[in-house]
């Protein structure tokens, strides 16, 4: 399979979606204000502020400028209307708050909505079942999919669990972090809420903490506009600016990324089963996986026809020795040992440093806008040391 490209992100959109909040500042302004002066009465009455479309803000848990023109930037690639989050998380519990699920569905993925679902809990006096996607769903299930996966970066299908589970009653969430446009736009595929960790690719700088819930209408955005407003967990001024100075290079960055992920893994996978190649030392790599080695499943399922913009650029392999992954990450020039994904550095950690229930042996690689062959021969160099390391003889 070729790396896939798809024009329907728009440079024009992301630099020009929020041509109407324009001041006379080319750069955005960065406001640190968290109060608005109100307008005088004797100036007429002010009428009714517009959340959505605000020509005025009043404080800044409700409205300020530049969290409002990047959630409209949000909301023209993402097909829908797009609210913002201090954090991945912070999205997440709101998508559990604006639900109410009578059960969760979820099957593996981040561990840190597994988390979130547990202190959602605390909250309720009533016990929420945690039940797999592959069970048999009830009325007011929320179905949690991740896709593609935290950390395999393997592609679920989007349409089967959304027919599966309005078939039943319930609704379905996709994270869809790993996978951000042009890649993947999970409403195509039957969605009813989109989330993402903005902190990844939307950001794409690491530098910023941001979550984004997607609603497919303006009435339900209103509805998590509420939710955020009385959670309190809104952008902070300077993440907003951040983002949306992040999101005018979203087109340039993502499918560079995803290009590098794709040509690494194919290269890669040539030396799973510990196999030599191309300078890779036999017995190291055990496993690759990564969305654009599937296959077609025995459902019919076939990735390429969901990622329709590209692959997603993180992946993982999973290693012959816990020595090697232990060396791996701090071996290599180009890969940055560090958690996280979706920054324009390429990073890789052994994924049990952040995840304490994964197995000690699986390296995670978030790719980033290096040369591809810069990326390869690092790796390569750094295969070929820890072979001969003392520690990985213990």
């Amino acid at each position: 399979m070729a790396p896939k490209t798809n024009a329907k992100l728009s440079g024009t959109d992301l630099v020009h979606a929020d041509d109407e909040f324009h001041g006379p500042e080319v750069a955005p302004s960065l406001s640190v204000s968290t109060t608005f002066r109100a307008p005088n009465p004797l100036d007429g009455p002010p009428g009714e502020p517009d959340v959505w479309n605000p020509t005025r803000h009043i404080y800044s848990r409700y409205t300020q400028n530049v969290s409002t023109r990047a959630e409209r930037v949000l909301s023209k690639i993402n097909d829908g209307y797009a609210i913002t989050f201090s954090s991945g998380l912070a999205a997440s519990y709101a998508a559990l708050v604006y639900f109410k699920p009578k059960r969760v569905a979820i099957t593996a993925g981040y561990h840190g909505c597994h988390a979130t679902i547990d202190v959602y809990k605390r909250s309720r006096n009533t016990e929420l079942p945690i039940v797999g996607i592959d069970d048999d769903f009830q009325p007011g299930d929320l179905c949690w999919l991740e896709t593609p996966l935290n950390p395999t970066g393997e592609a679920r299908d989007i349409k089967y669990y959304a027919d599966k589970v309005h078939a039943a009653g319930g609704w379905l969430l996709v994270d869809s972090t790993f996978a951000p446009p042009p890649i993947q736009y999970p409403f195509k595929w039957g969605a009813d809420i989109v989330m993402h960790s903005g902190t990844k690719y939307f950001g794409g700088h690491s530098d910023l903490l941001c979550g984004v819930l997607v609603a497919p209408t303006l009435e339900k955005w209103k509805e998590l506009w509420h939710v955020r407003t009385f959670l309190g967990n809104m952008m902070g001024s300077l993440e907003s600016w951040l983002l949306l100075r992040s999101l005018r290079t979203l087109h340039l960055r993502v499918p560079r990324q995803s290009d590098n992920a794709y040509g690494l893994a194919q290269w890669l996978s040539k030396a799973a089963g510990g196999k030599a190649h191309d300078g890779i030392p036999a017995g190291v790599i055990e496993t690759v996986w990564h969305s654009s080695l599937q296959g077609v499943d025995a459902r019919g399922f076939d990735p390429k026809t969901q990622l329709e913009g590209g692959w997603n650029p993180t992946f993982a392999i999973f290693m012959t020795k816990e020595k090697y992954a232990a060396l791996l990450p701090h071996s290599l020039k180009f890969f940055i040992p560090a958690t996280s994904l979706g920054g324009v550095e390429s990073l890789i950690e052994q994924r049990v440093h952040s995840d304490p229930g994964a197995d000690p042996r699986l390296i995670r690689i978030s790719v980033g806008v290096e040369d591809l062959e810069d990326l390869k021969n690092d790796l390569r160099r750094a295969f070929q040391e820890i072979v001969k390391h003392p520690k990985a003889k213990l």
